[in-house]
């Protein structure tokens, strides 16, 4: 039997049944909330491997500023965004985020640091996590574990008081939090339980509240980049496919240099942290006409998601075409092909033995390792080298009884070296070979994307997101795709999402359609039909033959959602002196359901309609509309009885059924 009994039969009521016919009503005006004032949105760009926030005023959102530069900050990595690292205390308090909390880690005593707990890239946890809930654990280096939601709110509590207090500097009085719309970006392709996580961490770091959920936007990481990729203009982007042969150039020696160009004008642009956005739309939108398709492309440190939108004239509003796909392909999986390097060198077991004893000693690897890998590009001639820790072949030595360089001539990778000043010299095809997988696996899954009917004519790739600084990965991109459409890269890449998620908080309706990326609907008696229903699936209540366990569906997967369109569907009690009326909501990632105890169909929410002590003069036909609204990351649902006009609201949640 499923997971799932029948609802009619374990809860001794005859449960609901669907009034005929059923029909999808557009209520436009049934839920415009009173719009909120809030004086300035935050956006917080909560990434695997980095992190930051920017903000604009509501009062001039042409300006968007991002956060203050931190202390701390690595040799050859000059960004605005801080390393997704938090640092608890040995008694579990939080003690700090970011470079400090590296730095300060790395500088205990490793007798003391053994007890305090050190998390890093730790959001990858709820991607992968098939079943998660409020009670996962993430583990940290000293192999303790901590409940990850606890992790999340001290990190977005640590975002939120950052934010508050430059917005209180800047401004000479103390900034509230109810003057905050707040908007964390979240990857598309996460599932709707991860989505919801974040929004429950919000809850406890403080930033909004059940009762106020407005205050806070969940908004998807391609969606928020496809709004600032909009207001592009062409000095603020490099398009690869304009790269034709100069002086007997190949475009690939440009693409190094572009990208020279374009950093010198961020760092100049570097000390005033304010950009400028004009309220245009830029020249490469203005190509677009009604219907034209682009593909945004987010390459991240953990993930990778592509979705493809349309443009609808005249307010050029965005259309989700194909429903957001990806996968684990960040820029993490490059640091996991080192670290298989690593182990054939050095051995696996060593490796285990260090990052366990050392953890410190590792992160600092990881550090050294991160510069040199912004270093390789597909040209490059000359070897990376890449310091070891001395702890590293101190401990090596310890371990195996012989020096790192004998285990380098012995570990017969060539391309590999140790040089005299107690570095790896690693040949650049040394480098590029710990891309390939990564880009090999981005690429495929991108040609799947354009083999899909629903992907012709694209005009243009956006490749966004902190890996697309990737030279490597540009050029695979680019020669992969640049004969189909248009490649754009814009400038400061690895803030476009940020950037477009202040954007989306200011104007949050710019995203019309979207794509369910669920099966929903309710759990429902029919009147049982000889031949059609398995025989299993009878239930006879009063005389009458029902047939139990019936998925009546609400949306499916896939379908276009308009924002805040509102489904619904009238039912009423099958026995008419019922009371308590009790409607479960299910959902399904497959598009035909026909009984809720089909194996993927999971509940996610319940609505407990009780009609005692109202008027007993109701039609014996009692009418329960249910509805259910689509739009942002979230999904509500409600029941009425119309008689009565008694009702009851819930949030579909994914997380504690």
């Amino acid at each position: 039997t499923s997971a799932y009994s029948s609802p009619a039969k374990s809860l001794g009521d005859p449960g609901i049944t669907p009034l005929s016919p059923s029909h999808i009503a557009k209520d436009s005006d049934a839920n415009d909330a009173v719009e909120q004032l809030f004086l300035v949105v935050v956006a917080i760009d909560f990434g695997t491997t980095s992190s930051g926030y920017a903000y604009s005023f509501t009062k001039e959102p042409e300006c968007i500023h991002v956060m203050r530069r931190w202390e701390g900050g690595d040799p050859g990595v000059s960004n605005q965004k801080t390393p997704t690292t938090i640092l608890l205390t040995p008694e579990r308090k939080f003690h700090s985020f970011g470079y400090a909390a590296r730095d300060f880690y790395h500088d205990l005593d490793p007798t003391e640091s053994k007890h305090w707990l050190y998390f890093e890239k730790f959001k990858m946890k709820l991607h992968t996590t098939g079943n998660l809930t409020m009670e996962t654990e993430l583990t940290a280096a000293n192999g303790k574990k901590v409940k990850a939601l606890e992790i999340f709110a001290y990190a977005l509590q640590f975002f939120k008081e950052q934010a508050l207090k430059e917005l209180s500097d800047q401004g000479g009085s103390d900034f509230e939090n109810t003057e905050v719309r707040w908007v964390i970006t979240v990857p598309a392709i996460w599932k709707q339980p991860a989505k919801q996580f974040m929004r429950q961490a919000a809850y406890k770091a403080g930033m909004a509240s059940p009762e106020n959920p407005e205050q806070l936007i969940i908004a998807l990481e391609p969606e928020a980049a496809s709004i600032y990729c909009r207001k592009l203009r062409l000095h603020q982007m490099i398009d690869l496919s304009s790269r034709a042969p100069i002086n007997g150039y190949s475009p690939s020696d440009t693409i190094g240099t572009g990208f020279t160009q374009a950093k010198e004008h961020v760092r100049r642009n570097r000390q005033s942290r304010t950009f400028m956005v004009e309220n245009v739309i830029g020249e490469i939108w203005s190509e677009l006409e009604e219907g034209d398709r682009y593909i945004v492309v987010d390459s991240g440190g953990g993930t990778v998601d592509m979705t493809v939108h349309q443009i609808r004239l005249p307010e050029g509003h965005l259309k989700e075409l194909y429903k957001a796909t990806g996968g684990p392909y960040g820029s993490l999986g490059v640091d996991y092909e080192f670290e298989k390097l690593l182990c054939k060198i050095f051995g696996e077991d060593f490796i285990e033995q260090f990052k366990i004893k050392r953890p410190a000693a590792w992160v600092d690897l990881m550090i050294a390792f991160e510069s040199r890998k912004r270093a390789a590009a597909p040209d490059r001639t000359n070897p990376l080298n890449i310091t070891l820790p001395f702890s590293f072949i101190d401990y090596y030595k310890k371990f195996r009884g012989h020096s790192v360089e004998h285990a380098l001539r012995k570990s017969n990778v060539d391309f590999v070296k140790w040089s005299s000043q107690g570095m790896l010299r690693m040949s650049p095809d040394a480098m590029n070979a710990l891309f390939k997988p990564t880009i090999d696996q981005i690429v495929q899954h991108l040609s799947d994307v354009f083999d899909k009917p629903e992907v012709t004519n694209v005009k243009f790739l956006f490749l966004v997101g902190g890996f697309a600084e990737s030279p490597l990965l540009q050029q695979a991109v680019q020669n992969a795709f640049g004969s189909r459409c248009r490649v754009i890269i814009p400038q400061d890449v690895g803030l476009t999402i940020l950037k477009g998620a202040v954007l989306f908080g200011l104007d949050p309706a710019v995203i019309k359609v979207r794509r369910s990326p669920l099966t929903y609907g309710v759990g429902v008696l029919n009147r049982f039909v000889e031949g059609k229903h398995p025989p299993e699936k009878l239930l006879i209540k009063d005389g009458t033959r029902w047939c139990t366990d019936v998925f009546d569906k609400f949306i499916s997967a896939d379908q276009s959602v308009a924002l805040g369109e509102t489904v619904t569907r009238s039912y009423t009690p099958a026995k008419p002196s019922q009371l308590v009326i009790v409607i479960n909501i299910y959902s399904s990632e497959q598009d035909n359901v026909s009984f809720i105890t089909e194996a993927g169909v999971k509940k996610c929410g319940t609505l407990r309609l009780d009609l005692t002590g109202t008027d007993a003069s109701v039609p014996n036909r009692r009418e329960i509309k249910t509805l259910m609204q689509f739009g942002d990351t979230e999904i509500k649902a409600m029941a009425i009885d119309v008689a009565t006009s008694k009702s009851v609201k819930v949030g579909i949640d994914f997380l504690n059924y």
